[in-house]
């Protein structure tokens, strides 16, 4: 297990590596003149290439990456012009309460989605079950920033419970604190991530129902509950673990769109603000907390299945 993990994290290292080249030389493209983006279009050429030779931006492109490598393996992030704030102090400020949201959302999805899919497969073919996939369906297509619209018409206006903007509270434990004012942003996100959890649960589900040990466990007598969570559970959520890993970076966007739409302060407001002012060092450091959270997501994911199912490790 040990040289397993080990293997992984090697892999994980290697893919971070590759990630955070090329994001850094398209972002390098796509900027052209740092100092022209930093200091305005209304200075002069001689304090633009002042200001890029001062900061390292006339060396070459591949120099340049070295430099910015050696930052990182520092815990440098680079230094936003900006807002005149290094990038790690803007991600501190601002990354717990992302993940806080992130993880909310996550816990209320799988609380729903694994009961919600193993009830669909038991019941498969019912109204109930047709019921549910159009649901499903319907959430996975509709857009997330409409959801939340949608979600404070009815909740906001037409139903006054919650209220329309999220809580600007600067604790990272918002979601505890304010839990009302918090419900809207964290249903949001977690609306989607059922539509997808749910159908691979059904799926996942189906399968293991057809399979000889859920049929001896049936003929011994075992009530259905029992046969359901001592032994269906465990085999049916295999697959949705790797759904839940990938699921990670997909819950940062989704961040960006909710954080947006009820203007919380978090990851995915700053990266939207700093998209608007061209601001490089923000957004490639956001682009790379997006590569890593994939690939933990992956790596979890992986450790997590082969704790679950030894022969995964054996295989691979």
């Amino acid at each position: 297990m040990a040289w397993y993990v080990l293997r992984r994290l090697a892999i994980s290292l290697l893919v971070l590596i590759g990630i955070s080249a090329v994001v850094y030389f398209l972002l390098h493209f796509v900027q052209g003149s740092p100092g022209r983006s930093v200091l305005g279009q209304r200075a002069s050429p001689e304090a633009v290439a002042a200001f890029n030779s001062e900061h390292g931006f006339d060396r070459p492109i591949v120099e340049q990456y070295l430099g910015y490598v050696n930052q990182l393996v520092h815990g440098d992030l680079g230094y936003s012009y900006q807002l005149n704030q290094s990038v790690a102090t803007l991600l501190q400020q601002n990354l717990g309460r992302s993940a806080m949201l992130s993880l909310a959302a996550l816990v209320l999805a799988l609380v729903i989605a694994v009961p919600l899919g193993i009830w669909q497969a038991v019941k498969r073919n019912s109204i109930v079950d047709h019921a549910a996939t159009a649901a499903s369906y319907t959430l996975y297509a509709t857009p997330q920033f409409l959801l939340g619209l949608v979600l404070i018409a009815l909740f906001s206006q037409a139903i006054p419970i919650f209220p329309s903007q999220a809580s600007q509270s600067p604790s990272p434990w918002v979601i505890f604190t304010d839990p009302k004012a918090m419900a809207l942003p964290v249903i949001t996100i977690a609306l989607t991530s059922v539509a997808v959890f749910s159908r691979y649960q059904r799926t996942a589900t189906l399968d293991q129902l057809g399979q000889d040990y859920i049929k001896v466990a049936r003929a011994k007598g075992l009530p259905e509950r029992l046969v359901l969570t001592r032994h269906l559970l465990r085999n049916s959520c295999q697959p949705l673990i790797t759904v839940v890993g990938l699921s990670v970076p997909a819950l940062l966007a989704g961040n960006l769109i909710a954080e947006t739409v009820f203007n919380y302060s978090g990851l995915g407001l700053l990266f939207l603000n700093s998209l608007q002012r061209e601001d490089y060092p923000v957004l490639l450091a956001y682009t790379l907390i997006g590569g890593t959270l994939t690939v933990f997501g992956n790596f979890v994911a992986d450790v997590a299945l082969a704790i679950t199912d030894p022969r995964i490790e054996l295989s691979a």
